[in-house]
């Protein structure tokens, strides 16, 4: 059942609580962000039929979850169909604030993508994946890019292997587990654990996508906990052994320098 509220000058639909009404709730949240991230850089806007057709809801359902959306501020109504609300500005502005990384340590990455020429990330550890929280792009044309935001498996890559080095083995072999090799995976992970720790840094060569390479080094607290995982990556064919050996030298200057200047995130 629903009852009309009526607040200010403004009228929306509330459900009325019912024995189901917790996991309707969920299913409406969901689907709310399954519309709202069908916006992208090369997609400003979405109309009601793109809506239906990539969410496979009924018209009726994208509809009121549309109108909902924009009541809340979070999409917009134009002629061309609906784009980003202001209340994202909001959401985003304390995203930036929560996320953004002290200045020097922004020009670090710009400096270290300049010498080397390839793309500089900077990656946190969450649950059984690592988050892309820093980037500056390589000036290459072919160039290895994951945007500030995306999570990848912590599976198989340089960074993974050096933020799996303080994690609980009940981490180890859930992300064993959710990799394309099953369980039995978490040998070869403990392996490379071991061996990233020896090193002081850890390469990769196509583990997660063919043809791309990453050299990692770690970022670490006062104590020497692992905070985050500084890489340099890019096509396979320009990461040769000899050009992995500056690489090393390069960040870990570069960890160096992050360690000793500090910053925080929300995943600390």
């Amino acid at each position: 059942m629903v009852r009309l509220i009526r607040r200010a000058d403004r009228e929306y639909c509330r459900p009325v609580p019912s024995e189901n009404s917790g996991e309707t709730g969920v299913r409406s949240v969901q689907r709310a962000f399954d519309i709202l991230s069908l916006l992208a850089e090369g997609r400003r806007t979405l109309t009601v039929r793109e809506v239906v057709e990539e969410t496979g809801l009924a018209k009726t359902t994208a509809l009121r979850l549309l109108q909902t959306l924009e009541q809340m501020g979070l999409l917009w109504a134009t002629s061309k169909g609906y784009t980003a609300g202001p209340a994202l500005w909001r959401w985003a502005h304390l995203a930036k604030s929560a996320w953004e990384l002290p200045p020097e340590i922004m020009q670090l990455m710009r400096e270290l993508a300049a010498r080397q020429r390839e793309t500089v990330n900077l990656y946190v550890a969450k649950g059984i994946h690592r988050v892309c929280i820093a980037q500056q792009e390589s000036p290459q044309s072919l160039r290895h890019v994951v945007r500030v935001g995306d999570e990848l498996p912590l599976w198989g890559g340089a960074s993974a292997k050096i933020l799996l080095r303080d994690v609980p083995e009940t981490v180890l072999k859930r992300v064993a587990a959710n990799s394309p090799y099953g369980k039995e995976h978490v040998e070869t992970l403990r392996q490379w654990v071991v061996q990233a720790a020896e090193d002081g840094y850890a390469v990769s060569h196509g583990e997660r996508e063919p043809g791309t390479s990453a050299v990692a080094m770690p970022v670490t607290s006062g104590s020497g906990a692992i905070l985050a995982a500084l890489t340099l990556s890019g096509p396979t064919v320009r990461f040769t052994d000899d050009k992995i050996e500056g690489f090393v030298a390069d960040l870990r200057e570069a960890a160096k320098r992050m360690t000793d200047r500090g910053f925080d995130h929300p995943l600390r």
